[in-house]
């Protein structure tokens, strides 16, 4: 029989246990729930149907990685969600078309990170799918760093636990991670289109984003790159807004000694500045332009959002961020 004190340590023991089941109990269930933490896809978008099988590209590639975790997705280009908000008078025909109900009714990202916080997520990673840190990336962590300085009295009603940002495909500023490694690691995973031209014999030719207000030197590096590791390919980059533009080295094409050209968006997707900018019938565009020079133009409509080692780049991104701040990807 046991005395009176050893009931009270047996008591004690049982409830520690019990309360001990009830704790991995629940923890097993945060785990099928992500374990409070979130992924946003942040895509800068597009309005072009066809356009978007680049960005599902990359969310499926995060689900993938991480099957146990929460991924949603935003786009930050003001104008392109007011047009997918348009369209959602007539939300049943885009549907029926199989746009996503999530790109139909994509969302700002103060919105997205709101729905995951009313929903319980406390841990949110954003990852932008922008190609290097410029205007969009910029004004993207300025919203995240602002939701994430967001101080309580009572430190337990703070709404977050953690929001970061990743990095963008090629990098950005910071001694954390070289953007001289991430712009090496995206041009191993352009091996196929430097094959491409080396079979047809033509120039590899690019067009980028670009960006009035901030430098676009990191497509200069990003050619340099190509070309020695592919030497045997004559790889040019050039951008719609800012430089170097087509004019900045239309003259130089003829160093390669070809007249073939492979014309492809240097972008996540093949969208309006692909269709028109790049590739589109009027006078200005880059494959009017070039085929009025004598150039046979082959234009190839494929965002590098469509390139699953590209699209990997993203996932490792986000994983590299999630270590960082000790949050668990299931």
């Amino acid at each position: 029989m046991f005395n009176n004190v050893q009931r009270i340590l047996i008591f004690g023991i049982m409830l520690t246990v019990m309360l001990a089941a009830a704790n991995v109990t629940a923890s097993g269930n945060k785990t099928r729930n992500s374990n409070d933490t979130a992924i946003v896809i942040a895509s800068f978008g597009t309005t072009v149907p066809s356009a978007i099988t680049a960005i599902i590209n990359i969310i499926d590639k995060t689900k993938a990685a991480y099957p146990n975790t929460e991924v949603r997705v935003t786009f930050t280009s003001n104008i392109i969600r007011s047009v997918w908000k348009e369209r959602q008078v007539e939300a049943q025909r885009w549907l029926d078309e199989g746009i996503p109900k999530e790109i139909l009714f994509v969302k700002n990202i103060i919105s997205t990170i709101g729905d995951l916080r009313e929903e319980g997520y406390r841990n949110i990673i954003v990852q932008p799918t922008h190609m290097f840190y410029m205007e969009q990336s910029q004004d993207l962590q300025s919203y995240i760093d602002a939701l994430a300085s967001i101080k309580t009295t009572k430190e337990k009603w703070r709404p977050f636990d953690t929001l970061v940002m990743g990095r963008p495909a090629l990098g950005m500023p910071g001694d954390r991670y070289s953007y001289h490694t991430d712009v090496a690691t995206a041009v191993a995973t352009l091996a196929g289109d430097a094959e491409l031209a080396k079979k047809e014999d033509a120039i590899l030719l690019y067009m980028g984003h670009g960006n009035d207000h901030w430098s676009t030197g990191i497509y200069a590096e990003t050619q340099k790159k190509m070309r020695e590791v592919y030497p045997e390919v004559h790889t040019f980059i050039g951008v719609v807004e800012g430089t170097p533009s087509l004019n900045d080295f239309l003259d130089h094409l003829q160093y390669a000694k070809t007249k073939k050209i492979i014309l492809k968006p240097f972008m996540i997707v093949a969208g309006d500045h692909a269709k028109n900018d790049m590739a589109g019938p009027e006078t200005d565009s880059w494959m009017s332009i070039l085929s009025k020079e004598g150039y046979e133009v082959k234009p190839v409509m494929e965002g590098l959002g469509s390139n699953d080692a590209f699209a990997a780049l993203f996932v490792s991104h986000i994983k590299d961020v999630a270590d960082d701040n000790g949050l668990l990807l299931q």
